[in-house]
Parts: structure tokens; sequence; C-alpha cells
């Protein structure tokens, strides 16, 4: 079945979870599975990349580039506009975002060429920029990618800070594994 086969295609779904889907739509009325498609449509004809920071908008500038009341002086860096969402919904920050479009990833041939670092490095040089907070992943890829942007922005004189990670709040040490307590221990801070 063609459904079943474009469902699982998608990240996160596997056999089970397409049949699920599947029969869920079976369904539904004509009319959900045609608002369905068309917001499916709707997505890749509206959705484009911000020209400033590269997050999703439906228009030239992001709400986020836009909005005159975020910190011009703070650029957080991160991979993809699903990382600008998840620092969005904790309403700790109010800076502005570049986001990369990517990781540095050698063994599938994804370089720093292949991402939104030139345009990060012309940002940079507007000179607005003070602090630059590096929210990369905290895999391999990530790591990579971190090391290689300290490179490039630390001989520029800005502030620059990598977002912490370690243990998560709610969990018991015990649980940890052994690289996640490291970094926890790195990223300690004063009380």
């Amino acid at each position: 079945m063609r459904l079943l086969e474009a469902l699982e295609k998608l990240p996160g779904i596997g056999p089970r979870s397409a049949e699920r889907i599947a029969f869920y739509l079976l369904r539904t009325s004509r009319e959900e599975a045609r608002q369905l498609s068309q917001a499916v449509a709707d997505v890749k004809d509206r959705l484009r990349f911000c020209e400033v920071c590269f997050n999703l908008t439906e228009t030239g500038r992001c709400p986020i580039c836009q909005d005159a009341s975020r910190d011009p002086s703070l650029l957080c860096i991160v991979e993809e506009p699903k990382d600008v969402l998840a620092i969005e919904k904790t309403g700790a920050y109010r800076g502005l975002y570049h986001v990369l479009l990517g990781a540095i990833a050698p063994l599938e041939g994804i370089g720093p060429e292949l991402l939104k670092i030139d345009e990060l490095l012309v940002r940079l040089a507007e000179g607005v920029v003070q602090e630059v907070i590096v929210a990369t992943d905290a895999d391999k890829d990530g790591e990579t990618t971190a090391a290689y942007l300290s490179k490039l922005i630390r001989p520029r004189g800005l502030k620059l800070t990598r977002i912490a990670s370690g243990i998560p709040v709610g969990s018991h040490l015990e649980y940890a594994d052994q690289a996640t307590l490291a970094r926890a221990l790195e990223g300690r801070r004063e009380l």
C-alpha cells in the first residue's frame, strides 16, 4: 500500500505507527483527509528559510528577527529550526538565532561548506553581536560543529559560550551514563 510506504519514510514512524496512522486516516472523513493533505501542501508552498537567521518563516524575515524587543547582542547558534522551537518554549532566551541547517558530519559527507557558517561570519562581522551561544547537539556531530565554530569565533574577541549539558532535572545520578555524568561535572557552576 502506497500510503504505508509514504508514512514509513517520515522520521520516527515505523511500520506499526504507519499502520495506525493509515487506519486513522481511513476512518476520518474525506474533508479531514483533504485538510491534512492541504496543510502538508501549504507547508511546502509557503514556508521558506528566513533571509537573516535561516529559521522557518512565511515571509522574508522570521518573527524572531523582526521582534525589536529581542537582544541583538546575543546570538544562539543551533543546528535546525526545531531547535529554535525547543529553546523558545523555555521562555528563558530573548536573543536572536542563527540556524546552521545541519551539523558537520564527515562520515555523511557534510562539511562546513554545506552549512550556513559563511552567513554566520557575515553577521558576526557587523559588530552587533557581543555573545555567541553554541547550542548544537551533544552528539559527535554537534560537538565537532561546536569545536569548528569555536576556532572561527574565538579570534573575533566575542564572548563564546556553550549550553550546559548533563543530568536532566528530576533524574537520579545512578541512572546517568558516564558521558552525561562527566559533562555535568564539567559544566558545574557555583551555588
